[in-house]
């Protein structure tokens, strides 16, 4: 298993739960993707904010326990912790009612925020927490630190506009798709380009990055890493639901690039991990060693 030790990360963003039809599971991009990392050995915090309620006690609670740093998640006495109706269909895909406003709308930076992401290796952020200007602005802040800055594109229509995503791409060192929204978003910019590949080339020059994945659903994920192309095609798995398979495929793609895993390394390593969180229920499920390893090298032979 990829090994994070002494990697510094910080995500900031959502902490809420998702509300399934029997069951609620503590979730939101950035805290899932802060999760995974934490499992592959990074030194990990959370910058949110949740409310003065016992979901937001919950949520502190649950992850403290799992090793997370949480004073920097901020409690307001004025919006209630955030929920997320969760709607599967019969493949395992979600669609999700995001509950306005939540706590995590307004997040404020207290000082261990400001010195955690100071002394950090590597910032992810993402942009449905920029639907709302006050945590826009404490991102904002963040954003002028010299730290690795990777965005995790998040379009959940009607909370993004292409000016912010614009500004939020113009931020990072990394960025994030999945197939879907990078056309989308190569669109807007006025791509003449109908292929991911092309379009990755095209907006990667635009926003003067240097490097971002785009996820492929089962179908795998492209990497463009120091101007070279790398892909995985894809782990076979039973799918139980996609809830938080990109955030972990996420995290174990940028523990693995910033601890000198090889590119190819990288993105098949995170192609198993987020096959596996597909195949269990819910964002955050628990996966060893072994299972990831069982995967690649099923798929070798």
């Amino acid at each position: 298993m990829n090994n994070g030790k002494n990697l510094k990360a910080v995500a900031y963003g959502e902490v809420l739960w998702d509300v399934f039809a029997n069951e609620k599971k503590i979730g939101g991009a950035p805290l899932n993707v802060a999760l995974r990392m934490k499992t592959l050995g990074c030194d990990v915090a959370m910058i949110s904010c949740v409310g003065n309620d016992e979901d937001g006690k919950a949520i502190k609670d649950q992850v403290k326990q799992l090793g997370l740093e949480t004073d920097t998640i901020v409690i307001s006495e004025d919006f209630p912790t955030g929920l997320v109706n969760v709607t599967l269909n019969e493949r395992g895909s979600a669609t999700y009612e995001i509950s306005y406003p939540s706590a995590w709308d307004k997040i404020e930076l207290n000082d261990l925020a400001k010195a955690t992401v100071k002394s950090a290796d590597v910032l992810i952020y993402g942009s449905l927490v920029c639907r709302d200007n006050v945590s826009r602005k404490a991102l904002e802040e963040l954003l002028q630190n010299d730290v690795y800055k990777v965005f995790d594109v998040n379009l959940r229509k009607p909370h993004y506009t292409y000016e912010i995503l614009q500004e939020l791409m113009n931020s990072a060192d990394f960025i994030k798709f999945n197939d879907e929204e990078l056309l989308e978003i190569a669109a807007t910019m006025d791509s003449p380009f109908t292929s991911l590949e092309d379009n990755m080339r095209f907006v990667a020059e635009k926003n003067k990055v240097r490097a971002m994945c785009v996820t492929k659903g089962k179908h795998g994920a492209l990497l463009m890493w120091e101007g070279e192309l790398y892909q995985n095609v894809g782990y076979p798995v039973k799918v139980s639901d996609t809830v938080g398979a990109g955030d972990s495929f996420l995290a174990a793609l940028i523990t693995s690039l910033l601890t000198d895993k090889t590119p190819q390394e990288a993105i098949d390593f995170a192609c198993a991990v987020g096959a596996l969180v597909a195949e269990s229920p819910g964002a955050n499920p628990e996966i060893s060693p072994s299972r990831i390893e069982s995967l690649m090298e099923k798929v070798k032979i």
